[in-house]
């Protein structure tokens, strides 16, 4: 089931997310209907904060990008902790489905060390480099109430403020189903 995207300004977006038990009602569907969402709108991650669920769980396909690194990039991140990020600090140019038409350059570090849970509840722990990396890292921000706009300096989301009131307002076109916080 394609599920609404929550734009930006909404309130869930900026709350810290729960953990989520290995009883959660619903998981495997959600997982699954978490991807179907995510490819609706073309996204290669979406975290669960997203479709309006305070949950620390994001999805991530990195299918979309033409790079062989990240083409196989097909992960669950069930109540993921990152132990570390290493490496040079690099920009990358990001969006975000709760942002819609809004791109801006990022810097992140270039390795993570990750701890999670996959869909079947198996422990891992992993390092990821590149555009895996910012992948996770951008989903992981969601989980923790962070937006990539808050990463950005105060000078770029000033000249930004009337794009994103617009989208927090709903004047904005998708095409995808959004939500926005005047819908609440």
């Amino acid at each position: 089931m394609i599920l609404p995207i929550y734009a930006y300004g909404d309130p869930v977006l900026k709350k810290k997310a729960s953990p989520i038990e290995k009883d959660h009602p619903g998981l495997k569907e959600l997982i699954a209907n978490m991807y179907e969402t995510m490819y609706a709108s073309h996204g290669v991650g979406l975290a669960a904060p997203q479709i309006g669920l305070s949950l620390r769980l994001f999805v991530t396909d990195g299918s979309p990008f033409e790079e062989d690194e990240v083409k196989d990039f097909k992960q669950v991140f069930i109540n993921p902790q990152i132990v570390e990020e290493t490496g040079d600090p690099w920009k990358f140019n990001e969006g975000c489905l709760s942002i819609p038409h809004v791109r801006e350059d990022v810097s992140r570090k270039e390795t993570v060390l990750i701890e999670y849970y996959d869909e079947d509840w198996n422990f891992r722990r992993e390092l990821f480099s590149g555009l895996a990396a910012r992948i996770i890292q951008h989903e992981y921000d969601h989980i923790e109430g962070v937006l990539f706009t808050d990463r950005i300096s105060p000078l770029r989301r000033k000249l930004l403020n009337k794009r994103l009131s617009d989208i927090s307002s709903g004047n904005v076109k998708v095409d995808y189903k959004m939500r926005f916080p005047s819908q609440r």
